[in-house]
C-alpha cells in the first residue's frame, strides 16, 4: 500500500531508527508498502523512517534493480564523487553533493537472510543517502556551507514547506511505541 511520505521538518526524520528483531510478515509488509510508495513517488530509495517507521530498512531502485536491505553496515570507498542528490523527504529540489564513490552494503532480506550489495557512483549515492535516513541524517546536512545555506533557502520557499504532516492516526506496521 502507498503511504504518505513525510516532508523536511518532520521529527521523524531525524531520529535514530531501531535495529530490525523480527524478520515476520509485518516487515515483509514494510518492505512491500516502501516498495510501492518508492516506485509510485518514484525515487532511487525510500527509508522507512520517511513514511514514519522508525526501524532500519530501506529500499532502492536504481538502473531497474529493485532491492531492500535491513539493518545495513556500510564500508565505503575513498575516492569520492560529487554530483547531484535529490530526495523525496525534500521535494523538487537536487544539490551536489560529496558522497563515496563504492559501497560495499551488508544486511539482511525480509527473511533475516544475509545480503551483500556492492555498488558504485548511483547505486552507491543510494544506498549512503538511505542508510543515512535510518541515523536521522539529510543529504542536505552533508552539503559545504554555502549550499547548504541555499538548500535551506530553496526548502523555506518551496511550495511544500510548513504544509501540514499526513495524518496517521495507526501505522499498519507495528512499532512498540517507537512509531509516529
Amino acid at each position: 500500500m502507498i503511504q504518505p511520505i513525510r516532508l523536511f521538518g518532520d521529527p521523524v526524520l531525524r531520529q535514530r531508527a531501531v535495529e530490525v528483531v523480527d524478520f515476520d510478515k509485518e516487515l515483509r509488509k514494510l518492505v512491500e508498502d516502501l516498495t510501492e510508495t518508492m516506485l509510485d513517488a518514484p525515487g532511487a530509495g525510500l527509508a522507512a523512517p520517511q513514511i514514519g517507521v522508525g526501524l532500519r530498512v530501506f529500499t532502492w531502485n536504481v538502473d531497474g534493480e529493485v532491492g531492500h536491505l535491513v539493518n545495513p553496515v556500510l564500508d565505503l570507498s575513498e575516492e569520492e564523487q560529487f554530483g547531484p542528490e535529490g530526495c523525496l523527504s525534500i521535494p523538487g529540489l537536487a544539490f551536489d553533493c560529496h558522497r563515496a564513490l563504492h559501497v560495499v552494503a551488508k544486511g539482511f532480506d525480509v527473511h533475516g537472510e544475509p545480503v551483500t550489495v556492492e555498488g558504485t557512483e548511483l547505486l552507491a549515492r543510494a544506498l549512503q543517502h538511505e542508510t543515512d535516513h535510518l541515523d536521522g541524517v539529510l543529504f542536505v546536512d552533508r552539503l559545504d556551507d554555502e549550499t547548504k545555506r541555499a538548500a535551506k533557502k530553496a526548502i523555506r520557499e518551496a511550495e511544500w514547506f510548513g504544509a501540514t504532516a499526513p495524518t496517521v492516526k495507526v501505522s499498519p506496521h507495528p512499532m512498540g511505541g517507537l512509531g509516529r
